[in-house]
Order: structure tokens, then C-alpha cells, then sequence
């Protein structure tokens, strides 16, 4: 009997691991979501009076890392989904809210397509 309550503290420690896993990568995710927020927002503010060849190589700039960020952002999602679905797997309640992740994620691309014009 002693192993099967070694197993349970073990599967108990990887649901732990998981969980904090889970909460790491949505504190990264608000991260980036607030630093391009604030990004979009500048690049918002420059635009008007920010003109010339050294405006548009700024404006191409911000135009990359958002590309990028976005890349960044759905990779973040998708490992979230995937350990909320070990969780679920594995019989335990649900480790986050994935709802809350894809309404900060949609916020973040309606903000900067508004900005994209």
C-alpha cells in the first residue's frame, strides 16, 4: 500500500507543477499583451506628427514585432490549452480560465487593428 500513496503524492506534485506552469505562461501572456498595448499606444501617439523615411522604418518596426508578438501570443494560448487539457485528462478541474485568456487576446488584436487603420 505504501506505493500507491507515493503515487498520489507524485501525481499531486505534477498537478501542482502543471498548475504553476499554467499560471507562469498566462502571467506572460498579460505581459506581453500590456507591453504591446502600450506599444500600439505610442506608435498611436507618434504617428501623427512622426513623418518622413525615419517614420515609416518606425512604423515598419512596430508592424514586425507585432507580427511577431502575435506569434509569440498564440504560441503562449496554445501550450495553455494543452496543459488545461492534461489537467482535464487526468480528472481535475480545469487549471484556468481560457476564457479569460481569449478575451485579453482579443482586446489585444482589436486594439491594434484599430490602430492598423
Amino acid at each position: 500500500m505504501m506505493p500507491e500513496a507515493g503515487m498520489g503524492n507524485g501525481q499531486q506534485s505534477e498537478e501542482r507543477a502543471t498548475r504553476n506552469g499554467i499560471q507562469a505562461l498566462e502571467l506572460a501572456f498579460s505581459g506581453i499583451v500590456k507591453c504591446r498595448q502600450d506599444v500600439d499606444g505610442t506608435r498611436a501617439n507618434l504617428g501623427t506628427g512622426y513623418g518622413g523615411s525615419d517614420g515609416g522604418q518606425f512604423g515598419s518596426l512596430l508592424e514586425q514585432w507585432g507580427d511577431q508578438t502575435e506569434t509569440i501570443l498564440a504560441n503562449l494560448q496554445d501550450m495553455i490549452e494543452k496543459l488545461n487539457t492534461s489537467l482535464v485528462e487526468h480528472g481535475k478541474a480545469q487549471g484556468s480560465s481560457n476564457e479569460a485568456i481569449n478575451q485579453a487576446y482579443t482586446q489585444s488584436q482589436s486594439a491594434f487593428d484599430q490602430l492598423m487603420g
